[in-house]
Formats: C-alpha cells, structure tokens, sequence
C-alpha cells in the first residue's frame, strides 16, 4: 500500500516517487498548499474507498499520519 500511496502524492503533487516518504509534509514539498492537500484527501477517498472525518483532515501533519488513517479505516499498510 505504501507504494500505492507514494504513487498518489507524487501525482498529486508532480513530484518523483524517490523524493517521498513518511515524513514528507508541506513543509517539504512545496505543492502542498490547501488546494493540493483537498486534490490529495480526494483521490486518497476514491483510490481506498474510505471517507475521512474533518478530524483527521486537520490532523495530517506527514504522510506518515495519512498512513495512520488509512490504517484505522482498515486499509492495509505496509
């Protein structure tokens, strides 16, 4: 799943795989502005059949949290 997941963020974000990791975050890729984060939460949504809580939304601080989340919707990580 991580890799699925490295694949979504660096569409997302038009960055390369390589260049992603659990602690990328805003701070480190410079697409990650609110519009990219909404694309982001979309396509992670649709990819996972999940549907995150505004709670979780504002929580994501990493890809590392999004991780989290996806674990306790039941989506297999790693």
């Amino acid at each position: 799943m991580s890799s699925r997941l490295y694949e979504i963020v660096s569409k997302v974000f038009s960055i390369p795989i390589a260049e992603i990791n659990d602690n990328s975050s805003p701070e480190t890729i410079e697409k990650w502005d609110s519009f990219h984060g909404l694309v982001l939460v979309d396509t992670l949504e649709t990819e996972f059949n999940v549907q995150f809580t505004l709670g979780e939304i504002t929580e994501v601080n990493n890809i590392g949290d999004i991780k989290k989340h996806l674990k306790n919707h039941g989506v297999k990580t790693d």
